[in-house]
């Protein structure tokens, strides 16, 4: 049975475990553990989702990954909903996300901002 609970000191050496999979998709440098929730099967860690919170205004849901043998189980869309609910809980006014996935997150609510249909980035 696939559990969804909040991450420990314990999980980190399976969260970067499991980031490292995606080299071309995630960033190698990642939140403390306690900014994630993780999934569990049999007591490893399939998928992991952080929620950086920047100010009372505005948090980041980032970090999503997922043990490819799971996917198409909705792990993913559990993790993000937990990390809703936590910037919910915490007041928080919206929610950015940076995807290679931008379905996922559409069918969850996510949007462009006020019809944008660019972000654009400078590498320093």
């Amino acid at each position: 049975m696939i559990t969804i609970r909040r991450a420990g000191k314990n999980d980190l050496a399976g969260i970067k475990k499991l980031i490292a999979d995606y080299p071309h998709h995630l960033m190698s440098e990642i939140p403390s553990a306690s900014r994630f929730f993780v999934a569990i099967d049999d007591k490893k860690i399939i998928g992991c989702c952080a929620l950086d919170i920047y100010s009372k205004r505005i948090a980041e849901v980032r970090s999503l990954a997922v043990d490819k043998k799971y996917h198409k189980h909705g792990i993913g869309t559990q993790l993000v909903k937990k990390c809703v609910s936590l910037a919910k809980e915490k007041d928080i006014k919206e929610i950015v996300v940076i995807t290679s996935r931008p379905n996922l997150f559409s069918s969850l609510g996510f949007g462009t901002f006020q019809g944008e249909k660019l972000a654009l980035f400078k590498k320093l």
